[in-house]
């Protein structure tokens, strides 16, 4: 369950296990003087990561608006639907301002996500779509908050204003489906609930 999570935000190359934010990759670019005011490699990382994000979220939210039988469920899945189709086009505009460019398809491990939730069914399948996207959006919480709070760059200052917003909102209606195990969050993979694969939850 991958949830927007630190400079690996949204994309997943740090371990699955680690509470903390991954640190964001250098693009060897350095930083870049811009009319919005200094850009740096995080705050270009953080861009694409929120592209990134979206290309696994806004089907996973689909999904489960078409195939959740809970009514909490369809409706987590419509935020996550709404949510990343608004960032998804503010990622669009913040990358052609700033010249960044932004991933096209999900990442084979997001990809992954995508399949195990085709794969499940019923109560199963709602339980692992809370928990896959609950742990992801928790784990993005904080990345988010990083850039947030350091970047010099109003453009990025505004993208991960709002990023904060999205991010919150979806784990506040995953959380009001009643299916996220907090204990797994807390100490491990997160599960789909019994019968079903242990999922290792994706960075945001």
């Amino acid at each position: 369950m991958a949830i927007l999570l630190p400079v690996q935000l949204f994309a997943s190359s740090g371990s699955a296990a680690d509470s903390s934010a991954p640190a964001a990759q250098d693009d060897g670019l350095g930083v870049w003087n811009t009319p919005s005011g200094p850009l740096s490699p995080l705050d270009r990382e953080f861009v694409r990561k929120v592209r990134q994000a979206g290309l696994w979220e806004l089907p996973a939210g689909r999904q489960a608006l078409r195939r959740g039988t809970r009514q909490a469920v369809q409706h987590a899945g419509r935020h996550l639907m709404e949510g990343h189709t608004d960032l998804n086009q503010r990622a669009a505009d913040a990358a052609r301002t700033l010249a960044i460019t932004l991933p096209g398809q999900p990442t084979g491990e997001q990809q992954g996500w995508l399949a195990q939730l085709d794969a499940a069914e019923g109560d199963a399948y709602e339980r692992l779509f809370a928990n896959l996207a609950r742990r992801a959006h928790g784990k993005v919480f904080s990345l988010v908050a990083q850039v947030r709070s350091g970047t010099r760059n109003s453009v990025i200052r505004d993208l991960a204003t709002r990023a904060n917003n999205v991010v919150l909102d979806h784990i506040t209606a995953l959380e009001q489906t009643g299916l996220v195990d907090f204990g797994a969050l807390a100490d491990g993979p997160a599960t789909g609930g019994p019968g079903t694969a242990t999922v290792a939850p994706p960075p945001a």
